[in-house]
């Protein structure tokens, strides 16, 4: 579920300053040191995968956050724990696929094997399903 499901422009968020310290400003450490709440003024795509907010912070200035670099809250005002749990495909097939392991040949006749050109196949891709 994307952050845009779960909250609108206008929405007040806290910054997890740990997550973001390393590519900010000292003067936005600095607001964020003061108040870590930050209300959503727009989204924007961050690097074609994921979606980001534009906060505007305690004084006054505007700045982008990557999704996992802020936490929502709950309508007291209090952190909303994050799921992270990723839906792990219970099938069959992707157990089997999971437990192929593909070991390097240095035989020609390994090589040219088809089973084992599928076993290598199976292996390479297994990780995008």
């Amino acid at each position: 579920m994307s952050i845009l499901d779960k909250v609108k422009i206008g929405t007040t968020v806290q910054i997890n300053l740990g997550l973001s310290s390393d590519r900010l400003t000292k003067e936005t450490i600095d607001a964020i040191n003061v108040s870590s709440l930050g209300k959503i003024s727009d989204f924007r795509i961050t690097d074609g995968k994921g979606i980001g907010v534009v906060l505007q912070l305690s004084n006054g200035k505007e700045q982008w956050f990557f999704e996992d670099e802020i936490d929502l809250l709950d309508k007291n005002g209090d952190v909303i724990k994050k799921n992270n749990e990723k839906k792990e495909n219970s099938n069959f097939i992707f157990d089997f696929f999971k437990g192929l392991n593909y070991e390097n040949k240095n035989k020609v006749s390994e090589l040219l094997n088809p089973i084992n050109f599928f076993i290598w196949l199976v292996v390479s891709f297994k990780d995008i399903f």
